[in-house]
């Protein structure tokens, strides 16, 4: 089955992850030498399947999905967001972190559901998890989408910016004229992602071995070695 699975999933002899540097809890490092935990599952995948792996880096999840859309990766590591269910399998999640919101310091927005109003813009990242998802959920705000969330609610003046927690959070301590509506507004459960047209063998795999890595402690150390401890390890699925 070990085979067959890597002449599926790395048809060129080689496995080809797709890295996204734009997130830093995900991948640290620099192209030419990343690390982190998708760079260490890679390694792993690639490992079981005894193939070498290339590592092809971008600085946004939506250039990771596309290169691997258009057949310049074999796999990538993506939010689950039902947008993308279309055309991309899952793995199970392998680690779950929040997105938050950031506003100006004397913005009466103080809650989540605060930030939901009309009259308020919310900064995205183009393409990430949290555009996707508030995109969907949002009743009466509006999506302004950008290169980074912080940096297009700055610009432009937003009421709100949106963006992973660790990052965000070094942002607001980093800028006293703003702060942190601590609640997250929502969970980003983060898995390996292939084209649907994979075989399910293939699904299955990957599946099984995001749950074996958790189950063992590879993910939670991996965690702790790129100095990510705010960073949960998915449950079990």
């Amino acid at each position: 089955m070990t085979a067959d699975v890597a002449a599926d999933l790395a048809p060129s002899g080689t496995l080809r992850a797709s890295i996204n540097l734009g997130n830093p809890v995900l991948a640290q490092g620099t192209p030419v030498a990343p690390s982190g935990i998708t760079v260490d599952i890679a390694r792993e995948v690639g490992a079981r399947l005894e193939v070498p792996v290339e590592f092809v880096c971008f600085d946004a999840a939506r250039k990771s999905y596309e290169a691997m859309m258009t057949g310049d990766a074999d796999l990538c590591f993506l939010a689950i967001e039902p947008a993308r269910e279309a055309e991309v399998v899952f793995s199970a999640p392998y680690v779950v972190i929040e997105g938050v919101f950031v506003v100006p310091q004397d913005s009466p927005l103080k809650t989540v559901a605060d930030v939901d109003r009309s009259g308020v813009r919310v900064g995205v990242k183009l393409g990430s998890a949290y555009d996707l998802y508030l995109t969907r959920t949002l009743q009466h705000a509006t999506v302004v989408r950008g290169e980074e969330g912080v940096d297009v609610f700055r610009a432009e003046g937003l009421e709100a910016g949106a963006g992973i927690r660790q990052p965000v959070t070094a942002y607001a301590a980093a800028h006293p004229d703003v702060r942190l509506i601590d609640e997250r507004f929502m969970q980003i459960r983060q898995a390996v992602g292939i084209p649907r047209t994979k075989r399910p063998d293939t699904a299955r795999f990957l599946y099984d071995l995001v749950e074996e890595l958790k189950a063992g402690g590879f993910v939670a150390e991996s965690l702790r070695r790129a100095k990510q401890p705010v960073a949960a390890v998915a449950p079990a699925g």
